[in-house]
């Protein structure tokens, strides 16, 4: 039987580009997650590793241009915003390069033999080690960060696991390019080029969730393709670990003062963050809570005008600008729904921006308008008026689990004043896993303290996929006990390397380096 092409296609036009691949058959499967789990020793190596990672960096830099032009033919971002997206994902490889070589990922602890305590203690030495191979399932709308040399597979070949990636439909020219940068980086270090591995086709995906060899998965896309994945790892024979990021609307709550102050500059910045990528950014703002009366009309009103002004643009596939199309003409046709700007198809191919507003006591009542609290991929944004803390609380109530939740207060209210704030933020907290004061959730920093992830279905673990800890996610802690030091890894023994941050009898030792015992 022939394997199924895979084609790349021009989103602006819908027509064929070239065959950039064939979609895996089940054996095609099995023999990648072999391969990339027989390459697993080669990753042992710290410094090996922190090499890698640099040199994919350095390749994808030195090749951006005709990387940047192989995204954009297959996705229409645009050069601009993917020249970014590109500087951001050599980036992280560099960052994930530095946090390998530091060491305190590995959460070394050590703990010497006690004879004097009760029950007396043995000698013990913690430290996390590689779970083994991950499965990798790329973005659609980040065909760079999200995607085969994201921060998902940058995080793994820190952890020292090696990839099997599963490319997405809708970039896979690009997915093969960056996969043969990557694998040349291996070869360039001295490690197998199978440590980065790339299938294509969605049975390769269902049957690489499925696979013995694989250790875990982490996941960017839809509710529905995630969720089936998630169920399809934990009914394994062995359970695996799948960190997947699902879905998010973002809310933001501006609250009467904020409005009164500022409601012009606020609607302004929800605009220019709602139209971003044409609506195609996870974080995305689309749902606002905005109060009735006076200053939250002025703030709807200047919404309205800058959307109304921007451009149609194209989304990532047809089949997104399809379902973007029916999704909002649905939410539009409920009862009490206006469309101060309507969304919608524009010409064969391309969408225009829209806004749509629901009064709270609508959806505070459960009447029907389910569909609102959930995420609409692409240019839209749902306004919700309320009449008051408690209609607002109501709403906030029934909404799920959030990436972001972000909170507008006028200047004297962050001051304190009011007291109100606390409360609020305290009570977004509890809906999202970053939470953001006076800002737009659009754009996630790439820093050890961020996170990006949330409570179910943003998220379907506590894990972040953004941010140094995100290595977390692929490791597993072992102690040994009453270990003689030559069977020891270098990190653990008395003489470890110096630098490597360890916790020695429960106290940081000073300067990472030698753990020795204590007379």
């Amino acid at each position: 039987m022939t394997a199924a092409p895979v084609w790349s296609v021009d989103p602006r036009t819908g027509q064929r580009r070239e065959q950039a691949a064939v979609e895996a058959t089940g054996a095609d499967v099995d023999r990648a997650v072999r391969a990339a789990h027989d390459a697993r020793a080669a990753l042992a190596d710290r410094p090996a590793r922190a090499a890698l990672l640099r040199t994919a960096a350095r390749l994808l830099d030195e090749d951006h241009e005709r990387v940047v032009a192989a995204a954009d033919a297959e996705t229409a971002l645009g050069t601009a915003r993917l020249t970014g997206e590109l500087a951001r994902t050599t980036a992280q490889l560099r960052a994930f390069a530095a946090l390998v070589d530091e060491g305190s990922f590995l959460d070394v602890r050590i703990d010497h033999a006690d004879a004097a305590q009760t029950p007396p203690r043995p000698d013990l030495r913690r430290w996390k080690v590689p779970l083994g191979v991950v499965a990798v399932y790329a973005a659609s709308n980040f065909p760079l960060a999200f995607s085969v040399p994201g921060g998902d597979t940058a995080s793994a070949l820190a952890a020292g696991c090696p990839v099997v990636v599963k490319a997405h439909p809708g970039h896979p020219a690009t997915s093969e390019l960056c996969a043969g940068l990557l694998r040349r980086a291996a070869a360039e270090e001295g490690l197998p080029e199978d440590v980065v591995v790339l299938v294509h086709g969605f049975d390769a995906g269902v049957a690489l969730v499925g696979h013995p060899l694989v250790a875990a998965a982490g996941f960017t896309g839809s509710v529905r393709g995630g969720r089936a994945l998630f169920d399809a790892a934990a009914a394994r024979p062995v359970p695996i670990p799948f960190h997947g990021e699902l879905g998010s609307l973002n809310p933001v709550v501006v609250t009467e003062d904020a409005a009164a102050e500022r409601a012009e500059e606020i609607g302004a910045g929800l605009a220019a963050s709602m139209t971003l990528g044409t609506g195609q950014f996870c974080t995305k703002p689309g749902f606002v809570l905005v109060p009735a009366g006076p200053a939250g009309d002025r703030l709807v009103d200047a919404l309205a005008g800058e959307v109304s002004g921007a451009a149609a643009g194209v989304m990532l596939d047809h089949r997104m600008r399809d379902a973007f199309v029916a999704g909002v003409r649905e939410r539009a046709e409920l009862p009490g729904v206006e469309a101060p700007v309507p969304p919608g198809a524009d010409g064969d191919h391309g969408v225009r921006p829209g806004v749509l507003t629901v009064p709270a006591a609508a959806l505070a009542a459960g009447d029907g308008h389910d569909a609102l609290l959930e995420e609409c991929f692409g240019p839209v944004t749902v306004v919700c008026r309320h009449a008051g803390d408690a209609e607002a609380a109501a709403v906030l109530a029934r909404l799920p689990g959030n990436l972001t939740a972000t909170v507008h207060l006028s200047g004297a209210e962050a001051a304190g004043a009011g007291g109100r704030a606390g409360p609020l933020l305290a009570e977004l907290t509890g809906l999202a896993g970053r939470v953001l004061v006076n800002g737009w959730p659009t754009g996630v920093a790439v820093a050890p303290a961020q996170h990006h992830g949330g409570p179910y279905p943003a998220a379907t673990s506590t894990a972040t996929s953004v941010g140094g800890t995100a290595v977390e996610r692929w490791l597993r802690p072992v102690v040994y006990q009453s270990a003689p030091q030559a069977l020891l890894p270098p990190e653990l023994r008395d003489d470890g390397p110096p630098g490597v941050p360890r916790r020695v009898n429960g106290s940081p030792e000073a300067g990472g380096g030698a753990a020795r015992r204590t007379p």
